[in-house]
C-alpha cells in the first residue's frame, strides 16, 4: 500500500503544469490585493543594488514567473513535448514575462514625482513676494525650482518691510522659512 494518494500518481504533466500556473496566478492575485508579501525578503537579496523600487524577487515578479512557467509548460505538453523540453519552455517564458514585469515596474517607479523639495533648493534663487513682508515680520515668497513653484514663509534680511510683487533673492533657508533681500 502506497502512502501517496492515487490521484497524485495518476496526474499528468499537463495537470501538474496547470496546477503550477494556477498557484502562481492565485499568488499574483493575492499580492495585487494585499501588496508586496515578501518585501523584507526581497530587499535582503537586492540590498546591494539599493536602487529603490521593486526588485526582481518581488512577489509580483515571482508570481508572474510561476504563472508563465506553469501556463507555457502546460501548453508545451499539450502539443506533445515531454517534461524536460516543456519545463525549458516554461522556464524561458517565465524569465521573459517576469523580466517584462520587472522592467515595466522599474519604469513606473522611476516616473514617480515628488512634491517635496529641500529647503536648500531655494537658496540663491530669485523669488517674488506674494504676501508683503512687514517690518520685523514675516510674509510669503514664491520661487520656481525646476518645473515646481514653491511658496515659503519669508523674513527680510535686515528686518525692513518689503512690498508685494517685489523681486527678492533668497539668502538663507531656516527650515521652511527663508531670509530674503531685495534684488
Amino acid at each position: 500500500m502506497s502512502i501517496v494518494p492515487e490521484w497524485i500518481t495518476n496526474a499528468s504533466a499537463f495537470t501538474v503544469f496547470l496546477a503550477i500556473g494556477g498557484i502562481g496566478f492565485l499568488f499574483l492575485l493575492i499580492s495585487l490585493i494585499f501588496g508586496e508579501l515578501f518585501e523584507h525578503f526581497d530587499h535582503s537579496f537586492d540590498h546591494e543594488l539599493d536602487h529603490g523600487g521593486p526588485g526582481f524577487f518581488s512577489s509580483r515578479v515571482l508570481s508572474v514567473f510561476i504563472t508563465a512557467f506553469g501556463g507555457f509548460g502546460a501548453v508545451a505538453t499539450n502539443y506533445g513535448l515531454t517534461i524536460v523540453p516543456a519545463s525549458g519552455i516554461g522556464f524561458g517564458s517565465g524569465v521573459i514575462f517576469a523580466s517584462i514585469i520587472y522592467f515595466f515596474a522599474r519604469f513606473l517607479y522611476g516616473q514617480q514625482a515628488t512634491t517635496q523639495s529641500r529647503a536648500s533648493d531655494v537658496v540663491g534663487r530669485s523669488a517674488r513676494v506674494v504676501v508683503a513682508i512687514p517690518s520685523g515680520g514675516v510674509g510669503q515668497v514664491r520661487c520656481q525650482v525646476g518645473e515646481e513653484l514653491i511658496d515659503r514663509i519669508a523674513k527680510s534680511h535686515n528686518g525692513e518691510a518689503i512690498p508685494e510683487n517685489t523681486v527678492v533673492q533668497v539668502q538663507e533657508a531656516l527650515g521652511e522659512m527663508v531670509i530674503v533681500k531685495p534684488h
